[in-house]
Parts: C-alpha cells; sequence; structure tokens
C-alpha cells in the first residue's frame, strides 16, 4: 500500500520542519482501477498527469506549509488552498480551470443516555475535496475518519475506481448524505423520548433539555441545508462542471434526493420541537399559578388567626370579650374554625 507519513512525505517533497504536532499525509496511486506501487509522488502525479490513471491525496489538518507543496504539485487555486487552511463554515462548490473544489460539512451522532446527559448531541466536521482530471486531494478537518473505509471500498471494486476521480467525490458525498439520515433517526427518537417527558403526568417539564436539543438541531441544520445546492448543480446536465461525465449525473441525483429527503424530516422535527417547547411552557406556566393558588390559600387562611391575634393583641380595655371567662376560648374557637373552613373552601375550588 503506497501510504507514506509525514516523515516520508516531507523528504520527498522537500518540506521545511513545522510543529510536532504534523498533518497527516497519504497518497495512492491508481490504474485502471488498481493501485500501483511508487515511491515517489512526483514520479507517480506526472505519469498521472500523462493519461495513467489518477492520484488520491488524502490529508488531515492541512497547515499552510503542507497545502503550499500540494498546491504547487496540483496547480490549484489560492483560496482554494486557502479554505483547506483555515476552514469554511458552510458547503459550496466551486469551479476553477478545470478542477472542481468541494467543501462538505460532516456531521456524527454523539450516542447519549439523554438529552441532559451530554452537552452535544452531534458532533460537525468538514472536508475539502478537489477533483482534477488525473488527481483527487481531501482535506479533513474535525468529524470522524472515514476516508480509509471509502478508499477500501472503492479498492474492492476496481471496475468502479477506474471510472475516474469523480467517483471518489461521489462515495465521500454518499457517505455524508448517509450519516444525515442516520443522524435524523437519532435525533428523532431523542424528540420522542423529550416529548413523553414534557406530557409525562405529575412531571415537572424539563424546558432545558427541549431547548438543548432544539440548539443542537439548529447545528445539525446548518450543516445540511448548505449541501443541497451544490448536489443540484453536481446532479444537472447544465451547465457543465469539468470531470463530471453525463453518466456521472443520476448518482449525484440520488444523493440530491437522500439529503432533500433528510431535510424534510429535519424540517418537520424542527415544527414538532417547537411544538413540544410551547407545550412544555404551557405547563410550567400551568404548575406555577396552581403553585401561587397553593401559596395563596395558605396566606388567606392564616391571615384570620393573624389577624384577630394582632386586634386582641392590642389590649384596649374596651375591647368586648376582652375581660371575658371564656374569651380566650372563643377566640382560639374561631381561629380554628375559620382555618378549616378557608381550608374546606379552597379544597373545593381545587386551589389545595
Amino acid at each position: 500500500m503506497t501510504v507514506h507519513d509525514w516523515e516520508d512525505m516531507r523528504q520527498r517533497l522537500a518540506l521545511p520542519r513545522e510543529d510536532p504536532a504534523r498533518p497527516r499525509v497519504g497518497w495512492h496511486w491508481y490504474v485502471d482501477g488498481r493501485e500501483r506501487e511508487e515511491v515517489d509522488l512526483n514520479i507517480a502525479a506526472e505519469r498521472a498527469r500523462t493519461g495513467q490513471g489518477f492520484v488520491w491525496c488524502g490529508l488531515k489538518d492541512p497547515d499552510d506549509v503542507t497545502m503550499a507543496t500540494f498546491q504547487q504539485l496540483f496547480g490549484l487555486h489560492e483560496l482554494a488552498a486557502e479554505d483547506a487552511v483555515e476552514g469554511h463554515t458552510r458547503s459550496k462548490l466551486e469551479v476553477f480551470d478545470d478542477a472542481l473544489f468541494m467543501v462538505i460539512s460532516t456531521v456524527d451522532y454523539v450516542a447519549h443516555a439523554s438529552v441532559d446527559d451530554t452537552s452535544e448531541i452531534v458532533s460537525t466536521g468538514q472536508v475539502m475535496a478537489y477533483v482534477g482530471p488525473w488527481f483527487v486531494l481531501t482535506a479533513r478537518r474535525g468529524g470522524r475518519p472515514f476516508m480509509n473505509a471509502i478508499r477500501r471500498d472503492l479498492e474492492a471494486q476496481p471496475e468502479v475506481l477506474a471510472e475516474g476521480p469523480w467517483r471518489v467525490l461521489y462515495r465521500i458525498l454518499d457517505h455524508v448524505v448517509d450519516d444525515f439520515t442516520e443522524t435524523v433517526t437519532e435525533i428523532e427518537q431523542d424528540v420522542e423520548l423529550v416529548e413523553e417527558a414534557v406530557f409525562a403526568p405529575g412531571v415537572r417539564p424539563d424546558v432545558d433539555g427541549v431547548y438543548h436539543l432544539k440548539r443542537e438541531l439548529i447545528e445539525f441544520k446548518r450543516c445540511l441545508t448548505p449541501l443541497a445546492a451544490p448536489l443540484q448543480r453536481l446532479a444537472q446536465p447544465e451547465p457543465r462542471l469539468p470531470n463530471v461525465p453525463e453518466q456521472a449525473r443520476a448518482y449525484f441525483r440520488e444523493v440530491s434526493d437522500h439529503l432533500t429527503a433528510a431535510r424534510e424530516s429535519t424540517t418537520a422535527l424542527d415544527e414538532v420541537l417547537g411544538a413540544i417547547i410551547q407545550a412544555a411552557l404551557t405547563r410550567v406556566s400551568l404548575a406555577d399559578n396552581q403553585d401561587m393558588r397553593r401559596i395563596s390559600a395558605a396566606v388567606a387562611m392564616f391571615a384570620v388567626p393573624t389577624t384577630i391575634g394582632a386586634i386582641y393583641g392590642m389590649n384596649f380595655d374596651n375591647m368586648p370579650e376582652l375581660h371575658s371567662t371564656y374569651g380566650y376560648y372563643i377566640v382560639l374557637a374561631v381561629m380554628a374554625v375559620s382555618i378549616i373552613g378557608l381550608a374546606v373552601f379552597f379544597r373545593r375550588r381545587g386551589w389545595l
């Protein structure tokens, strides 16, 4: 397998020494869908440029020195190289001369027991793909690694890989959109659990958990939605894009359809979450009102004996029953009867 670590690549491409946290670099040369052994990337690239297959280079967290080297090797546009180093917030598709440049946002679902047990429900990353007539350059920033799995899958199908660099781009997009679909399914289960918790009888709704899920869904939509326009461009027959043959349109159209389904499901989940939030706030408001009723009833029940005690505590000589033999007991009885009467009254009204 023609995979070289960073030290070997640095020596062969004459890269200067950098920080110990070095970018990861790997490359492969394919002819007729099968990998060819070659120890020098420059030689492999030169042969691919003359029509002998194509070169696939993969980078992880590339720095400006690394990208400058590959920019010179593949003739990349400086803006595309800059995006690979600094990252880009949204998915996009651009054409530079005879090469395609695509930024693809990726999403991974973070497994958890409940939305309250994790600070992150979806983890995001990015893949930058440069597709030329004789090369593919992929750069990944963040997210879960999946390029090796795609490469092994393609290498197991030489007749597919022999169709050219566009096949790599298609498999990347297909994998990313499949992850979107799986994430939608997982979030849908989270929404169902949150909905059950909100409407559970006798339990105060956890509004914070619903808001947390809502925020994560918004972040997911920010990754999913911008990819629709680039996929539609790849699927449409016009305008023609370099390195995307006519037979590739159907494949990209299928991926675009899957993305549309994921977008529609996400929109529906967003609406359901909005309704759940409103229901949760309503239940919280009703619970607060019930608490206020109980507090008001308690205040009213103790207001009568407090008032009686305050009046008779003034000790004026001409107050009724002040010097009565049974005045003390009469006052206590009045207090008790008033408390019991108010308690019965408020209970019948549902305040207690």
